[in-house]
């Protein structure tokens, strides 16, 4: 039983950590980043994933900071309909991440 416990306690401690290195930020926040030059203006970090997805529609973004760093995440839909995950550094627009949603 005490195994179970540990066990038990060790996956929350894990998960609550994981939640804290990771946390969505609103609009304001972002307008204030944006303004204060910390990270670059959303228009460009859209034109950097269509770049690497002419022709695509962005259905959805978030702006998060993840281990010290502001992510920003974007979903695309190609003009086949296939559906595109992208992860840049929202500080200079580096694509992290561009793998085909499943």
């Amino acid at each position: 039983m005490n195994t179970l416990t540990a066990l038990t306690t060790a996956s929350i401690i894990g998960f609550t950590a994981s939640l804290v290195h990771a946390r969505d930020l609103g609009p304001d926040e972002a307008r204030r980043l944006q303004d204060a030059g910390i990270i670059l203006p959303f228009e460009k970090l859209n034109a950097a994933a269509l770049a690497k997805h002419p022709e695509s529609r962005i259905t959805d973004t978030e702006l998060e900071k993840q281990y010290g760093k502001y992510i920003y995440q974007i979903e695309l839909l190609d003009p086949k309909e296939v559906k595109w995950d992208l992860e840049l550094n929202a500080a200079d627009g580096e694509v992290l991440k561009d793998h085909q949603d499943t």
